[in-house]
């Protein structure tokens, strides 16, 4: 291919045990996926069909060190289930067959500008700039499924600065991943590559410079880093 320019270099991230990197294609998020976190955040949950939104493949980062974003006063954390597609798609989606183009787990923050958010909610406008901005996906070392088996009992967790601000079972999400997967393949062509946030639960709060945090999908995954 004749580029006018060269491209930017692929975004990836690494999988757990292997010198091979995990090419990220595209960054699904799902909203208010646990009920708590959805009443925190003002909204009554529901099961009629997920809410989705997304982040660039370039959002994640991988280092220790997170960078405070600009334009924000309120940087909030929200640690989440994260699902790694692999090249095993089903031609045609079922509740039978979606699992199997799980690739990993991770577990990753979705860092958002609150206030932003906020503001754009208030004035019903899209709040893509408080959610896609850069480096706004820390995330975990991809763990290959057959190393990491995921239940409804699967603790997922963050401290900040050793005191612990989110926990809750996989078995509270509204939406399981073979739910989510089949209403992301109805909206999109999901490709190898593709990163699924599952959303969080209750406790989101904010984040400072210079405090630690620790996010655990429990038995599997850990992320750790400090925000600078």
């Amino acid at each position: 291919m004749d580029y006018a320019f060269p491209p930017p270099d692929q975004a990836s991230i690494g999988i757990a045990g292997s010198s091979k990197r995990f090419p990220v294609h595209r960054i699904y998020c799902v909203g208010r996926n646990f009920a708590e976190h959805a009443r925190e955040m003002g909204a009554e949950p529901s099961r009629g069909s997920p809410v989705f939104f997304m982040k660039p493949a370039d959002a994640v980062i991988q280092d220790n060190v997170i960078p405070y974003p600009g334009c924000t006063e309120d940087l909030h954390h929200e640690v989440e289930l994260v699902v790694a597609l692999g090249p095993s798609l089903p031609e045609q989606w079922t509740t039978e067959n979606a699992l199997q183009a799980v690739y990993g787990y991770a577990v990753g923050l979705d860092l958002t500008r609150r206030d932003l958010q906020t503001a754009a909610k208030e004035k019903r406008l899209p709040w893509d700039t408080a959610k896609g901005f850069d480096a706004s996906a820390p995330v975990s070392d991809i763990v290959p499924v057959h190393q990491a088996q995921i239940t409804a009992d699967t603790l997922l967790s963050l401290q900040v600065n050793g005191i612990q601000r989110q926990k809750a079972c996989l078995g509270d999400m509204i939406f399981s991943v073979c739910d989510v997967l089949l209403a992301l393949s109805k909206l999109y062509t999901l490709q190898p590559g593709d990163l699924v946030f599952m959303g969080t639960p209750s406790g989101v709060a904010a984040l400072k410079e210079g405090d630690r945090f620790q996010a655990e999908l429990q038995g599997i995954a850990e992320l750790h880093g400090i925000i600078h």
